[in-house]
């Protein structure tokens, strides 16, 4: 019985495995002389690479086999998939012709991402959790669902021989990698529960996305919710601007005044598939 319990911890960790491969192969793709083909490919490979990833730690959590190795695992492999292979990606499709500023900023889409883990990582063991209705920043997948959805919508567009304009993707780019590292929040909908409301938005959500795709084709649904949920999340940070401040402010005078040393943060996310 014991040891069938410890085969169990594989599983989820096969699912981060694969995630990383879909990363990796996406990079093989991207490299060279990468033809729209290619890279239209690459983006493919990093969709399944999130489909992986949001599998991973609910496999965890079905077989209760979270650990703080499957944690660290998971961070190493978002940092490839959808750091990495999504920055390679993007300047391969459209950054290349800005020469040196357009690999920086492709670099800095890599580098935001890898400092948003680190930021998750440290207040992990430091035991600075919240709850678990937010992510602070917008998480590392869903930044990199927004390049490839791009990717995948252009090449059904245009075909293969229609080149991006540079400037306006290095300008989504630059906001992408900025609200990684921002306190900006998102929700994370765990603990939306069944309801009439919750039906309603679901059937809303499921019914333009169908209507989307029938006018127009998968690939515009992709841009257009991933573009919703970014824009969403701004305008609820602005809404919701002064009272999230006065929170902050009034938990770290309630810890200074506790006289004890606390990490006070707004950093919400608390599963291995959150980042």
């Amino acid at each position: 019985m014991i040891g069938s319990r410890k085969w169990l911890y594989i599983l989820p960790n096969l699912f981060t495995l694969t995630s990383i491969f879909c990363g990796f192969y996406a990079m093989s793709l991207a490299t060279g002389d990468a033809t729209p083909e290619k890279l239209y490919g690459a983006a493919l490979a990093i969709l399944f690479g999130m489909l992986c990833d949001g599998l991973d730690g609910r496999v965890a959590r079905l077989t209760r086999t979270q650990s703080d190795f499957g944690m660290q695992l998971d961070s190493l492999a978002d940092v490839i998939t959808f750091g990495a292979a999504p920055a390679l990606l993007v300047w391969k499709w459209a950054l290349a012709p800005l020469g040196f500023w357009g690999l920086f900023i492709a670099f800095a889409f890599a580098g935001c991402g890898a400092l948003r883990l680190a930021r998750f990582n440290v207040l992990e063991m430091r035991g600075a959790k919240g709850s678990s209705s937010h992510f602070v920043g917008l998480p590392i997948p869903l930044a990199a669902g927004v390049i490839v959805s791009l990717v995948v919508a252009h090449y059904k567009t245009y075909g293969p021989g229609e080149v991006p304009a540079a400037l306006p993707v290095a300008v989504l780019v630059i906001l992408l990698g900025y609200l990684m590292v921002s306190s900006v929040r998102y929700r994370t909908f765990k603990r939306m529960r069944l309801s009439r409301r919750t039906a309603a938005m679901f059937a809303f959500f499921l019914t333009s996305g169908v209507a989307l795709t029938l006018q127009y084709r998968a690939s515009f649904t992709l841009v257009a919710f991933a573009a919703l949920y970014v824009f969403v999340g701004l305008a609820e940070e602005i809404i919701f601007f002064r009272r999230r401040r006065e929170e902050r402010l009034a938990a770290r005078a309630a810890a200074t005044i506790g006289g004890r040393t606390a990490v006070v943060t707004d950093d919400d996310d608390d599963d291995e598939d959150d980042r």
